[in-house]
Parts: structure tokens; C-alpha cells; sequence
């Protein structure tokens, strides 16, 4: 990275009303990466394309991904422990229709905050965008602070997938009639499987970024089709009739949604940290704070979405448009359907009152209402095979989780946002395309996974959960801010007039060459940021309802929170010292590198040439289907 570039750039001093640039002729260098350049003029008719630069030895990370690969990547890294281990404790918690409907309910939220942040990436296809976006549009301390705890979420949450690895292998189910156990698993060391679990995971990120992507991409594979086949599943099992060896005589059906049963769990209960039950809420606050309690918890289900933005740095389909409204819209289909329907299937066959999932299960994976399922349908070799790809999905969630957070970390040190230069030098540079000091720096945070070798089963993996939800809910409220300013600063350049007319077609989001425009998205990204910081005011409620005060959960709950604003704090202290009357907003407004969709015929839309069945609209028909299920 030049000094200019860097001065230019990440050090001017505040400019708060919207700079738009004149493209000219030559090319200019991304701030984030250097050997990476960006026609300054994009035109009309054929959007800027990104060089692809391959030095075994550099500081910059290869573009090698294609669309199918980042796909995978953000879907894998989603489907973890939060919807196959956790969703047992929201039915428990909320009811049948509840539990359902929380997780409906924070789907829209995730995609109100994933459609925001990739309207902006589609436009201005920079790296690492959930960082880079803060600190053009709300404040560069923002940016920064947004930067770390980004990292921190996801080192964190590699941790706690770890955590749920191994204690998840540690399988043992035993409710008097069916006993299965994993006995090696149930007789080696926690600390021993984060252990070589850790190990895994370093290596496999290790590899060159166009290997892990095909690994992402079987793993991914692996996962949507194991879902498609557990949610046929358990459609089946509540309507067939029952097995010879079943623990049921008669069909499910709708039973676990009728009366004693209710769409809502009427009754909260307030447990200690070790599940002793304390005190029962009943009535319309019982049935609240068991929503509500649910609702955060089911948001920590969808973390891992954001990943479609935050691979740009490695996507070869980088400057196309289409790219990434593409990958928005799938992974937000495909995420929010598969859990609404994993959730209301699994309801239908297991009672919200089931003693597993209210605290009595013998290990985490006797917990998943899916292992019950089967095993209640007479099906206790499925459970096994079950919980064999809870591991898996764990496991390949932490790989992901890893990955990510080494290459927020390589774009901070690129930043010079890593402290010392003989850090900073160090974080920056890549072998093969892999930052491989980044990757060890990371694998370095994820030590924390050892606490979660002591308490209760899940008792820490409870607590990990909780700090990452809390640090993920201040970024996306951050992304959802950021757009809201982003937005404005669309506008204002229409009232300053002061873009050429091929710029003013750039920003103009009813063009209908403008990359990726969803319908009233500003109203999505208010709901968003409303919705997060609500969620992230109320996320530890349940910490003042137990006696004694509960420390540890509140402390998970809220501890992101004043290290978000010692970080903003710092940055302004060290800019600026304490000249207080220089602390305000140090934003850009910039709207550089912008790019258009390349066609007025947009991907993803079906069109056909012909009248009637012919050969044309048959093969356009089948691209359509591939196009949407790549």
C-alpha cells in the first residue's frame, strides 16, 4: 500500500457532504488492495472488471471463487448448531407456533440487513464492505470499531462451533426404552476434540482459497440436501402410521398443536444456570418473555449470512452485478425457507413438553428435537447418522467462521488498522493467496474455546452463543446504518446536481441497469436497525429474572457493547487526542467504483424468446432453474 493511497484515502479529514468522482481515462488502485485495479471509467455499456494477479508471495489474497463457491461458502457457513442443536430449546420455550413464527420473524430481519448491505456491494464492489461501507457513510471510528468486533464475532463464534463439536461427539441418549452412546467420544477429554478439531480446521484454511472453495462447496452441498431430506422426514413421520417399534400408536398429526397444547407456550420458566428450575411466569408476560426469549435466540441461528458480502475479496465474479444481487437473494431464500420449514415439520412430531428439551437430556446432541424424532418413530440407527453431520455441520461452521475471520483481519492490517508496523507488516502478507499469519492470529483467539470444556453440557456453549449474538447485533445494526446513510447520500447527489449524466445513471436506483434495487429497502434497513438495537438493548432480560442476579449470563450478554464504544473511543483519542471539538463525524460520503449490470436483461429473471413449448424457451427454462439452484 502507497502512502499517498493510504493518505488519500483512510486519513483525509472530514468531508460529510457527498463527493462524487469524475472517472477519468487511467485507472485507479483500491485503498484495500493495492494490486488490484478499478477502470475509473466504467461505462454503460460494459462495467469495470477486476485484474486477477496471482504472486505466490504478496499481501494480497487471489480471486478464485466463483458465484457457485461463495454460495456454498455463505450457506454452509450458516447451517450450524444454531438451527440443529438450538431448536429444540425454542420449541421448548415458545411452543409449536411460537417457535415457528420467531424464527419466521428474525428471517425477515436477517434479510432486511443481509438485502441493505448487498444493494451496496452490488453498486461498489470493495472488500471487506461490512468495514469499508461504516467508514465511508457513518464515521471512520465507526469503521474501525466495526472492523474488530467483526473479527472478534467470528474468531468467537469458530470457538463455539468447536465447543459444539465436541460436545456434540460426546453422544449419549438414554430415556429408558432406547440407549445409544458414542462411547469414545463420551470417554475422551473435551479439550482433547477442540484440540484436534482446532487443528483440522487451521489446516484446511491453510489451503489455496480455489481448494477450500470446492471443499465449501461439497460441504454445502452436503447440508441443503441433508435438510431437503430432514424436513421430508419429518413431514413423514407425522403423518404415516406409526412402526411396529414406534413409541407412539396412533398417526402425530396435528396432535402437539392441539389442546393441552397451544399455538404459544402460556409459561415461562426461569432456570438457573445449571437448569434448576426457579420460578414459573404464566399468562400473557409468561407467554411475552418466552417469545422474546426465543426471538434472540433464534437470531444467533442466522449469523453466518453476511459471509455473501464478506467473500468479495476472493470472488473472481467481483465487478459483476448480477453476482451479487444473485447470492443475496439465495441466500436469503434458501436460509429462511429451509429453517421456517425444519422448525414447523420438527414441531409437529416432538411436544414443546418433551423432557429433553427441557433440560433432562444426558449430552447436547440428546437435545436436538430431530434425534428424537426418530428415535420415538423407531428409528434409532438414524439418530447416529444424525448426529454425525451435527458434528460435520459444526466442524465445517468453524472452518468457515475462521475464514472469515482472517480475512477481516488481513483487510484491517491492509488498513493499517493492526497497530505496529512489524505487526501490521506481518498480517498483510499471503502466501498462495492465504493469509497465513491472519489465519494463526485467529486460530490464536479461538483458544477461548477451551473454556467450554467445563460446566453443564451446553451451559458455555450457551454463553459463547450469547456473546456472539450481541457482538453480530451491533454490526448489523451498524450495516443497517450505514445504508440509511448510503441512501441519503444517493439523493443528495441528485440535489446537488453535481454528477455527469453517465454518473447520475450510476446512483439512480430506477435505472434499469442499477445492479440490485430492492423495493423499499430503505424502510427495510429502518426495520433492521430498529429490530437489532432492540434486540441488543433486552438480548440478556432473562439474566435480572433469576435469583441471584445471574453475572456471567449478563456479562455474555452485554460485554460487547462498551468494548464497540472503547474502540470508537480509542480511534478518536489517538486521531485526535482530546480535542473534543474534532471528534465529529469523519465520513466521506465517496462513491467510487461504481458499476452497472451489464444488460437491461437481468439474470435471474425468466423471459422467454418464443410463443408455445419450443427448443429456445426450453434451454432458457433450464438456465433459469440452474441459475437459481447453483
Amino acid at each position: 500500500m502507497s502512502t499517498s493511497t493510504s493518505t488519500m484515502d483512510h486519513e483525509k479529514p472530514e468531508v460529510v457532504s457527498p463527493r462524487v468522482y469524475e472517472y477519468l481515462s487511467e485507472a485507479t488502485r483500491s485503498p484495500v488492495s493495492p494490486d488490484i485495479e478499478y477502470p475509473r471509467s466504467p461505462s454503460l455499456d460494459e462495467p469495470g472488471n477486476v485484474d486477477e494477479r496471482k504472486d505466490p508471495k504478496g499481501e494480497s489474497v487471489w480471486r478464485v471463487l466463483g458465484e457457485r463457491h461463495i454460495n456454498m461458502i455463505a450457506f454452509s457457513g450458516t447451517i450450524g448448531n444454531g438451527l440443529f442443536l438450538g431448536c429444540g430449546t425454542s420449541l421448548a420455550v415458545a411452543g409449536a407456533g411460537g417457535s415457528v413464527l420467531s424464527y419466521v420473524l428474525m428471517g425477515t430481519v436477517i434479510s432486511s440487513i443481509i438485502s441493505s448491505l448487498c444493494e451496496m456491494t452490488a453498486l461498489m464492489p470493495v472488500n471487506a464492505p461490512v468495514m469499508e461501507f461504516p467508514r465511508r457513510f457513518l464515521d471512520r471510528g465507526v469503521g474501525f470499531a466495526v472492523g474488530w468486533m467483526y473479527w472478534f464475532a467470528y474468531a468467537v463464534l469458530a470457538a463455539d462451533e468447536l465447543v459444539a463439536v465436541s460436545n456434540t461427539i460426546k453422544f449419549r441418549y438414554d430415556d429408558g426404552r432406547t440407549y445409544l452412546n458414542w462411547s469414545t467420544g463420551n470417554n475422551v477429554d473435551n479439550a482433547v476434540w477442540i484440540s484436534l478439531f482446532l487443528v483440522i480446521v487451521i489446516v484446511i484454511n491453510m489451503f489455496p482459497v480455489r481448494v477450500f472453495g470446492e471443499l465449501e462447496y461439497i460441504f454445502g452441498c452436503i447440508k441443503i440436501t441433508f435438510i431437503v431430506m430432514l424436513i421430508m422426514l419429518m413431514l413423514i413421520l407425522g403423518i404415516m402410521k406409526p412402526r411396529a417399534d414406534a413409541y407412539y400408536t396412533q398417526t402425530i398429526g396435528s396432535r402437539y398443536w392441539d389442546s393441552p397444547y397451544s399455538f404459544f407456550n402460556p409459561t415461562y420458566h426461569v432456570k438457573d444456570e445449571d437448569g434448576n428450575l426457579q420460578r414459573d411466569i404464566k399468562g400473557t408476560l409468561g407467554t411475552f418473555l418466552a417469545m422474546w426469549t426465543t426471538i434472540v435466540h433464534a437470531i444467533f441461528a442466522y449469523v453466518g449470512m453476511d459471509i455473501i458480502a464478506s467473500t468479495a475479496a476472493e470472488s473472481k465474479s467481483l465487478a459483476d452485478a448480477e453476482s451479487m444481487k444473485m447470492g443475496a437473494r439465495k441466500i436469503n431464500i434458501r436460509i429462511i425457507t429451509l429453517y421456517a420449514l425444519a422448525m414447523l415439520t420438527v414441531s409437529f412430531v416432538v411436544p414443546r413438553d418433551h423432557p429433553f428439551i427441557n433440560g433432562k437430556a444426558q449430552s447436547v446432541g440428546a437435545k436436538s428435537p430431530f434425534i428424537i424424532a426418530v428415535v420415538e418413530a423407531g428409528i434409532p440407527s438414524a439418530a447416529h447418522f444424525f448426529n454425525a453431520i451435527f458434528v460435520l455441520s459444526s466442524f465445517t461452521c468453524a472452518i468457515n467462521s475462521m475464514y472469515v475471520a482472517s480475512r477481516v483481519l488481513h483487510t484491517l492490517a491492509l488498513q493499517d488498522q493492526t497497530g505496529p508496523e512489524f505487526i501490521t507488516r506481518r498480517l498483510r502478507a499471503c502466501r498462495s493467496g492465504v493469509p497465513i499469519r491472519a489465519v494463526l492470529v485467529t486460530a490464536a483467539m479461538m483458544l477461548i474455546g477451551y473454556m467450554g470444556r467445563t460446566g453443564t453440557p451446553g451451559e458455555r456453549l450457551s454463553e459463547l452463543a450469547s456473546n456472539c449474538t450481541v457482538t453480530f447485533l451491533i454490526v448489523y445494526t451498524a450495516v443497517c446504518a450505514t445504508y440509511l446513510s448510503f441512501f441519503k447520500t444517493l439523493e443528495d447527489v441528485k440535489l446537488y446536481g453535481n454528477a455527469s449524466e453517465s454518473q447520475a445513471a450510476m446512483y439512480d436506483r430506477d435505472h434499469p441497469r442499477y445492479p440490485y434495487k430492492s423495493h423499499g429497502q430503505w424502510l427495510k434497513a429502518a426495520y433492521g436497525m430498529v429490530a437489532c438495537l432492540i434486540l441488543l438493548i433486552f438480548n440478556g432480560v432473562a439474566a435480572f429474572l433469576e435469583d441471584p442476579f445471574d453475572t456471567r449470563r449478563f456479562i455474555a450478554s452485554y460485554i460487547g457493547i462498551p468494548v464497540f464504544i472503547l474502540l470508537i473511543l480509542g480511534y478518536k483519542i489517538r486521531r485526535h487526542g482530546f480535542r473534543f471539538h474534532q471528534w465529529g463525524p469523519e465520513r466521506s460520503n465517496d462513491l467510487r467504483n461504481t458499476i452497472q449490470a451489464s444488460s437491461e436483461t437481468r439474470k435471474g429473471k425468466l423471459e422467454f424468446p418464443d410463443n408455445g413449448f419450443t427448443k429456445d424457451n426450453g434451454r432458457i427454462f433450464v438456465n433459469w432453474i440452474w441459475v437459481w439452484l447453483k
